[in-house]
């Protein structure tokens, strides 16, 4: 059985965890953020590490890893009874992360569409993440250097991702506005996916 998805797309600090959690909290959608079940392993454990080595870096966590931990958290939530596949649409944040995470992933993907969370100002998106790195006491947004690598590797490793699922799934959305704003729009554009 395919899980029918909807992907939340962006630059780091484009609002992806803020609109999945909100999503989320409606029913018959479960939100899965790749970036909060990596934040969440334990650092001693053998993903943790992994996750810890990479991060610490500004750099993506190895594909077979990531995909790896994505089954193990889906797995666990149906088991506890959080996800229903049958009639929950999951709705990806942090993945897939690159153009091979997508083939990997297709498999397990009915894709209804991509949400592309757009920013022309990274300045901005700078500012959110380092707001964020002080209130969630997040240690890949605290490091200016680490940020602007993230940047870098979103531009070169993630943004190819768009052109697997074509122009036909993704739709752009205006990450500046207020998040009831983006709510708004995002829910514009989901009620009209097949």
């Amino acid at each position: 059985m395919k899980y029918r998805a909807i992907l939340l797309f962006g630059a780091p600090g484009s609002g992806k965890g803020t609109q999945g959690k909100i999503l989320g909290a409606i029913p018959g959608f479960y939100h899965c953020s790749c970036g909060e079940v990596f934040r969440n392993l334990r650092p001693d454990s053998e993903l943790g590490k992994v996750f810890l080595e990479y991060s610490s870096k500004g750099q993506l966590v190895p594909d077979e890893a990531t995909i790896r931990l994505w089954h193990n958290y889906l797995d666990g939530s149906m088991q506890l009874g959080r996800f229903h596949p049958e009639t929950d649409t999951l709705l990806l944040d942090g993945i897939p992360r690159n153009r091979r995470q997508a083939e990997l992933m297709e498999s397990a993907l009915q894709v209804r569409g991509v949400i592309h969370l757009t920013c022309p100002e990274p300045e901005k998106l700078i500012q959110r993440l380092q707001r964020r790195a002080i209130h969630e006491n997040r240690l890949d947004d605290a490091n200016l250097e680490v940020i602007r690598k993230r940047f870098l590797t979103y531009e070169s490793e993630s943004k190819p991702v768009l052109d697997f699922y074509g122009p036909g799934k993704v739709h752009v959305i205006d990450a500046t506005k207020t998040p009831i704003e983006v709510l708004q729009d995002i829910l514009a554009v989901i009620v009209k996916m097949p």
